[in-house]
């Protein structure tokens, strides 16, 4: 990735990973970075004009398809917006199941849709999706989450196949747990989202498609690949 060239956007840009990728990438020197949020006035103030502010809600598809008409220069697509709902597959509710789909997948979907003919048009790219250890293995008490973001990897998977021959690189990150706002009251080990973000931007840099950001994750990935059912049972007395 040379930096000087690159022309990023970062979905929900206003707090968590998706605020330490904006500071991430303007300490790498990017060239221009979309910052985007629901609302403007989330966003915090970045200190610097190579940071454009952008309103992008990834649940409406009206206001994905405003984005891309704007940010039609863009060669990195970081989509990190997502939602996280508590309960198990049992007693979770029908809307939060929805509201996580529409995020954490749909969003993701619609977000490709939109911006492959960007990417394409400014030569190529990367699309980087945030995806987690969940969608690997299952915390009951985690069902919807799980379940929208477990389609979200094989949607990223899909989306790698389809345009490996157009001149895009997509990119999976299967962080654990990271300290943002969305695990806050989880008490447990963290990663501060500023580590992620760096992991990841050098996960870039080596050409990885698949990357394990902390020290959870490449603990967890490993015992994965060597007895995935053994994770299984262990995520599943969470």
């Amino acid at each position: 990735m040379n930096d000087q060239q690159t022309i990023a956007l970062v979905t929900g840009a206003n707090r968590g990973i998706g605020k330490a990728f904006v500071e991430a990438l303007m300490g790498q020197g990017v060239t221009k970075i979309y910052a985007t949020a629901r609302t403007l006035s989330s966003l915090p103030d970045f200190g610097s004009d190579r940071v454009v502010p952008l309103a992008l809600d990834v649940h409406n598809p009206a206001s994905i398809k405003a984005a891309a008409e704007q940010a039609k220069d863009i060669n990195l697509l970081i989509n990190n917006a997502g939602v996280l709902s508590f309960g198990d597959i049992l007693s979770v509710s029908d809307d939060d199941l929805r509201r996580n789909f529409d995020v954490n997948f749909y969003g993701v979907l619609s977000m490709a849709r939109e911006f492959v003919p960007v990417l394409e048009n400014s030569g190529g790219g990367r699309i980087v999706n945030i995806l987690t250890l969940l969608s690997l293995a299952s915390m009951p008490g985690l069902a919807a989450y799980n379940a929208s973001k477990a389609a979200a990897w094989s949607l990223n998977m899909s989306l790698r196949a389809t345009l490996a021959n157009r001149g895009i690189n997509v990119h999976g990150v299967f962080p654990g747990a990271v300290d943002t706002d969305m695990l806050a009251g989880v008490e447990m080990p963290k990663t501060a989202p500023e580590a992620v973000a760096k992991a990841v931007l050098d996960g870039l840099a080596e050409g990885k498609e698949d990357i394990f950001p902390d020290p959870m994750s490449q603990d967890v990935y490993a015992a994965w690949s060597q007895d995935h059912k053994a994770v299984e049972k262990q995520f599943s007395q969470m």
